[in-house]
């Protein structure tokens, strides 16, 4: 019970701050997200990506609308967690696969959809789709100019990995999921 006051403290708080750091030009889209009810998800998946991962798709898309974000900022979110988890919410991150540093040589702590590290928050929140989604939508709002990037570009500047030019290659999958889980229901 403390975790979800918590995680809808920290949503409300990321929600204000927006507010304010979000352009009024980014007016957000009236988009009804149809992927309130997996059921309704499509058998055969979208562009390969079905069951949980769509689940955690409408998820940050959800969050990213009640925060203000239109589309492109959506595509942008579900871009970042694919590039990181293939939209899975998993409890492990880069050193526990391939043995990943950061750049000081010390071992990773990522964990999550967004594959957060605890300088992000902590686990609780980290591993809550809704609450790490919003971290990173508010990383992302602080980003001046973010909207005139190359998506990719900007997703590196809030994730700071390695290469700028890596998650292009989930852009048109993302914006597939996007657009399905966008339809009218």
């Amino acid at each position: 019970m403390l975790r979800r006051v918590l995680a809808s403290a920290l949503i409300v708080a990321a929600a204000v701050v927006l507010a304010v750091l979000v352009p009024i030009s980014m007016a957000r889209d009236e988009v009804a997200i149809c992927a309130d009810d997996p059921a309704t998800f499509p058998a055969e998946g979208v562009a390969g990506w079905r069951g949980e991962q769509l689940e955690n798709a409408a998820t940050i898309m959800r969050t990213a609308s009640d925060l203000g974000f239109a589309a492109d900022g959506q595509i942008i979110g579900v871009m970042t967690a694919m590039g990181e988890s293939g939209l899975r919410n998993i409890d492990y991150g880069d050193w526990e696969t391939i043995g990943f540093t950061n750049p000081d040589g010390t071992r990773t702590t990522s964990i999550g959809l967004f594959q957060q590290q605890h300088w992000w928050g902590s686990v609780e929140t980290r591993m809550d789709p809704a609450a790490a989604s919003a971290l990173f939508f508010a990383r992302l709002a602080a980003l001046d100019g973010w909207q005139q990037m190359e998506p990719s570009h900007a997703i590196h500047r809030v994730q700071v990995n390695t290469d700028r030019d890596y998650y292009a290659r989930f852009h048109a999958d993302a914006s597939a999921v996007v657009e399905a889980l966008s339809a009218p229901c």
